[in-house]
């Protein structure tokens, strides 16, 4: 019996080396990986132009009725207000993955009677506590909290990306009202144009053609200026539902003139990248599942737990609440053996998780490196086409002059004039849209760069 005794310590002890021996941690280190990949793209994307340095991404319109609008989203959208109430539940997650640390107490009382004899009470009191030898259940905590951080980090994008959309619908109906006042020229020149051909006609100077033209032209600017208006209209209903408000018959203290939109800065490489909120989620969500992977290795390793039970028993409901009451100890030793695998799967499910949250950080990565450059490019060709169009504006509107004084004076014949009339009218409007496409991008930049808004 003693020599069998000796086997089986010997076995169990055997046991429990091989089990630390394949617990160990895996050899890759993701997040030094995704640390070395960051500084990487840093270091190649650091010489960029010159701008303006900004810190957060209201500053680069700096309106105060905008900033109250945002401050009111904040407040009422209901799709940020989802994902706050996603973060206060990884909250409460964290907390329910902590208690494990803690000791637990349960109590119970119980009444008992049978048949010829008489009632029976029993009350107990049961500390039970698992102790956390390897750290397993920390690791499991420090996952729970890089989950944590990486809500905030999603509430942090979520919340930017509400006030560039504000941003953006602000710049929207500043354009579409400016399009619209385009548009009320253009048909005021070509309903002069009409009552002009008409008189003529009717004094015999001029032909049926040319009245039709100028027919043709006015219907169709009434025509794109309905749509103007109501594109106007939706984009203001479409502000509204951003901010978390009923649409209706709202208006907005929008100016019909574009406001300065200050370029983001792009020049330190420490201003780059690091900060944006989804390459600090994605980071945040590597390390919590390589916490995790620790944990799964810590899984095979023996445990611990101990309980400490009070209990007592006697014919008297008063008499059994724990007045003379017997304690126990027991400390129980305990590790896996034989699980068909399962561990060992969960270990592997595990690293594989972690990889592929490191494929999703880079991807990420690959992404903002992406976003900067489409921007810093777009920056770069709206300069240079609004410089063309603002030259050809400039022509545009000599060319008209011209061409008026040559009408007057008999040279050229009216369909001619109303040609030069509507070049200058398609022009002005690219500019405007052109204008307001750089002003956009350089939100897009403020965004691509993690320029963000307090929350």
């Amino acid at each position: 019996m003693k020599s069998y005794g000796k086997m089986s310590r010997s076995l169990v002890a055997l046991a429990i080396v091989s089990l630390m021996g394949c617990s160990s941690s895996p050899d890759k280190n993701f997040q030094e990986l995704a640390k070395q990949s960051l500084e990487q793209q840093i270091q190649w994307n650091a010489a960029q132009s010159e701008a303006t340095e900004v810190v957060s991404l209201t500053e680069l319109m700096n309106i105060p009725e905008l900033d109250m609008l945002i401050n009111q989203a904040m407040e009422k959208n209901p799709s940020l207000q989802q994902t706050l109430m996603a973060l206060k539940i990884v909250y409460a997650e964290r907390d329910a993955t902590n208690s494990s640390r803690i000791p637990s107490l349960t109590a119970g009382y119980d009444a008992d009677k049978e048949e010829e004899s008489d009632a029976s009470y029993s009350a107990d009191l049961t500390v039970s506590w698992e102790v956390d030898l390897w750290n397993k259940i920390g690791n499991e905590t420090n996952a729970a909290d890089k989950d944590i951080a990486s809500s905030i980090a999603n509430y942090q994008s979520a919340t930017d990306t509400l006030a560039a959309n504000i941003m953006r619908a602000w710049l929207q109906i500043s354009l579409q009202k400016q399009l619209v006042d385009i548009e009320k020229q253009r048909l005021q020149i070509t309903e002069d144009n009409e009552s002009l051909i008409l008189e003529k006609y009717r004094a015999g100077l001029g032909d049926l053609e040319d009245l039709d033209t100028a027919r043709t032209d006015s219907a169709s600017t009434r025509a794109t200026l309905a749509n103007y208006t109501e594109v106007l209209a939706q984009n203001e209903r479409s502000l509204a539902l951003l901010i978390g408000t009923m649409g209706g018959d709202q208006s907005f203290n929008v100016s019909a003139e574009f406001p300065d939109v200050i370029t983001p800065l792009v020049s330190l490489p420490e201003q780059d990248l690091s900060r944006r909120p989804d390459l600090k989620s994605a980071f945040y969500d590597l390390e919590a599942e390589e916490f995790r992977t620790d944990a799964a290795y810590k899984a095979l390793l023996p445990s611990i737990s101990l309980s400490v039970a009070l209990s007592d028993t006697a014919s008297s409901p008063t008499s059994a609440l724990l007045t003379s009451p017997l304690w126990s100890l027991l400390g129980q030793l305990s590790a896996p053996i034989f699980d068909g695998g399962y561990l060992q799967s969960q270990v592997d499910i595990a690293e594989m998780t972690t990889e592929k949250a490191y494929w999703v950080y880079q991807e990420t990565l690959l992404n903002a490196v992406n976003e900067v450059e489409n921007a810093l490019g777009q920056e770069k060709s709206l300069a240079e086409q609004q410089r063309h169009l603002e030259l050809a504006l400039e022509s545009a509107k000599r060319s008209f002059a011209n061409y008026q004084e040559k009408y007057r004076e008999g040279l050229v014949d009216i369909s001619d004039l109303i040609s030069v009339q509507t070049n200058g009218f398609d022009v002005k409007a690219n500019l405007t849209q052109v204008i307001y496409n750089r002003l956009v991008n350089r939100i897009d930049l403020g965004l691509a760069l993690g320029l963000g808004v307090s929350s």
